[in-house]
């Protein structure tokens, strides 16, 4: 039967306008004027010590000792007051509730919680939810991938994963998984497609609609 892997952030939840301008945010209180669009161009898809060190650059100095701990708790008020799904979402992960499924994200396991409780989705992924903190290596390489999809019993060829970021794509593709590059939600910026296929997306869809056929095609073919 094979197996749904879905990204969260920029998939499900439409959090990564709201991360970068809390991001952006507080980086201008440092005295560096940062808007949302620099925030997403300078920082997405970076590794966190990466992005620590770039802001450092450009506020000349040692960022505050609490400054990871303190960006992540205005984050997560943020979710609270303004998280919304990326739309369809839900719809989709209902219509597809008879196919294995699970979440497999970079984000922390208490900020995947949080947020699945806010969008009414944790009976959805209920013990299937998976961390790059439980594995040795994060996206891009395919360890994530590869948790889930011998957590969930399936091959990694009939695993179907939703990603949003080149990282992620090139993470199942290393896994020898299909990707499929989803561009729907409101980080989106020119480019975004082009970066995805160059990742290595097989299929890229520009809404949950479009995600739903290519889900179709595909598990009618592997049966």
């Amino acid at each position: 039967m094979g197996a749904l892997i879905f990204d969260f952030d920029g998939v499900i939840a439409d959090s990564e306008a709201i991360a970068n301008t809390v991001l952006a945010e507080t980086v201008s209180d440092l005295g560096h004027a940062t808007t949302l669009d620099q925030a997403l161009t300078r920082y997405s898809g970076k590794r966190w010590t990466d992005v620590m060190t770039e802001i450092e650059a450009a506020i000349g100095r040692p960022l505050p000792a609490d400054f990871s701990s303190a960006l992540k708790r205005a984050t997560l008020d943020r979710f609270r007051t303004d998280l919304k799904e990326v739309g369809g979402a839900t719809d989709f992960i209902r219509k597809f509730s008879d196919i294995p499924r699970c979440i497999a994200s970079s984000s922390s396991l208490d900020r995947l919680q949080l947020c699945l409780s806010l969008l009414g989705l944790e009976a959805e992924f209920d013990g299937r939810v998976f961390s790059a903190d439980m594995v040795a290596r994060g996206k891009p390489h395919p360890d994530i991938f590869l948790l889930a999809a011998g957590k969930l019993g399936a091959k990694p060829g009939e695993c179907l994963v939703i990603e949003d970021s080149a990282g992620g794509i090139r993470a199942a593709v290393a896994a020898g998984m299909t990707a499929i590059g989803l561009c729907a939600a409101s980080h989106i910026r020119d480019g975004h497609h082009a970066a995805l296929r160059s990742a290595g997306a097989v299929h890229l869809a520009n809404s949950w609609r479009e995600v739903e056929h290519i889900a179709r095609q595909f598990f009618q073919m592997s049966r």
